[in-house]
C-alpha cells in the first residue's frame, strides 16, 4: 500500500475528526480509510487513534507521528509545486554539446539571442566534433550534423545541411576543374576524419543515379573550418557544408565545382535523452534553435544587397 496516500488519509481524519467525513471528502468509503489506518498501526506497531461511538483521539504515538506526517506532506507538496514550475519556466543549468565550426559561426550567436531572453537559465556548452555519449557525459542536448545512428535518443531536425564541392579559384585556373566523379582521382581532396564513408565521396549524377568514388590527398583534419582555410590557399578541393563554406561561395573567394552533381543532403539534428516529460529547459532551447535555423536557414539564403551613398568629390554637390 502507498504509505504516502496512508499518511494523507490519516492526516485528513485528524483534520475532520470522523472516519466518515474523511472518507466523504477523500472519495472514498468509510472501511476504505479504516484500511489505511490498520496499515500504518501494523507497520508502525503501535496505535494512531483511540476510537470511541462518539470521538477519535490521538495517542501519544499518534500525536507525534502525525505532526511528521504533517510537514513530510507539505515538503513533498512543495517538491511537486518547485517541479510543476521547472516545467513551465525555463530555469537552471543547461549542458550541451555542438561540433565546433557550426557551434562557434552558429550556435554562439543563436546562444546569446537565447540567454539574452531568458534571464533565468545558464548555459555550459563543450564545442568538439567526436560523437559524445549524452547520458555518459552528462549532457541535456547535443547538436548533430549528418545520418543519425539509432539510438534510445530523441531527436529533433532543426535545419538541412547541404554541401558542395569547392575549391579556389588559383586551383581551378591551375589544375583546372572535375567534370565528374572519376576525375576527382587525379585532384587533391581534402578530408573530414569523421565523415560518415571515409575516403569515399558520395554524389547524385544528373539523372538520379549515387556514384561513389575514393578520394585521395595530402590532408585529413577533425575539423570542417581548417579544411576551408587550407582550401583557400588553392591547395585542394573540399566537400565542405554551406554553413561552413556559404560566405565564401557568396564572395568568390571559393568556386562550386561539378554542378550536376549533388552531395546527399543530411540534417542538423538536436538530440536529447528519452523521458516521459521534456524539462522546460531543453524544450524551450530546442524550440528556439528549430525556429532560428529552420528550413531554409540563413547560411543558404543569398547575401541581401545594400546600397551604398558614393562618396562625393570635394567641391561638388
Amino acid at each position: 500500500m502507498d504509505r504516502f496516500q496512508s499518511m494523507a488519509v490519516f492526516t485528513r481524519v485528524v483534520a475532520s475528526g470522523s472516519l466518515s467525513k474523511a472518507g466523504r471528502e477523500l472519495g472514498m468509503s468509510p472501511a476504505g480509510v479504516s484500511h489505511h489506518l490498520r496499515a500504518l498501526e501494523d507497520w508502525l506497531g503501535a496505535r494512531l487513534l483511540n476510537r470511541t461511538t462518539r470521538r477519535l483521539a490521538l495517542t501519544e504515538v499518534g500525536a507525534g507521528f502525525h505532526a511528521r506526517c504533517v510537514r513530510i506532506l507539505e515538503e513533498v507538496e512543495e517538491a511537486r509545486s518547485a517541479a510543476d514550475a521547472l516545467q513551465a519556466t525555463p530555469r537552471g543549468l543547461l549542458r550541451v554539446n555542438a561540433p565546433i565550426t557550426f557551434g562557434m559561426r552558429h550556435l554562439a550567436p543563436a546562444i546569446a539571442d537565447y540567454l539574452a531572453t531568458h534571464p533565468e537559465m545558464a548555459i555550459d556548452i563543450t564545442l568538439n566534433d567526436r560523437r559524445v555519449d549524452l547520458l555518459e557525459e552528462g549532457f541535456d542536448v547535443a547538436i548533430r550534423i549528418g545520418t543519425l545512428a539509432d539510438s534510445s535518443l530523441i531527436a529533433r531536425r532543426l535545419a538541412p545541411s547541404r554541401s558542395v564541392l569547392c575549391a579556389a579559384p588559383a586551383y581551378v585556373e591551375r589544375f583546372g576543374a572535375p567534370s565528374s566523379p572519376s576525375d576527382l582521382t587525379r585532384h587533391q581532396c581534402f578530408e573530414y576524419t569523421y565523415r560518415s564513408t571515409p575516403g569515399e565521396w558520395r554524389f547524385v549524377g544528373p539523372k538520379g543515379k549515387e556514384e561513389s568514388v575514393r578520394i585521395r590527398g595530402r590532408l585529413t583534419a577533425t575539423n570542417g573550418e581548417l579544411l576551408r582555410v587550407v582550401a583557400l590557399r588553392g591547395l585542394g578541393l573540399t566537400l565542405a557544408p554551406t554553413f561552413i563554406v556559404g560566405e565564401d561561395l557568396a564572395a568568390g573567394r571559393l568556386v562550386r565545382l561539378m554542378p550536376g552533381y549533388e552531395p546527399a543532403e543530411v540534417a542538423i539534428h538536436a538530440v536529447y535523452p528519452q523521458g516521459r516529460h521534456l524539462s522546460a529547459k531543453i524544450r524551450s532551447f530546442v524550440d528556439f534553435l528549430a525556429a532560428r535555423f529552420g528550413k531554409e536557414p540563413a547560411w543558404d539564403q543569398p547575401p541581401r544587397k545594400t546600397h551604398r551613398r558614393l562618396p562625393t568629390a570635394p567641391g561638388l554637390r
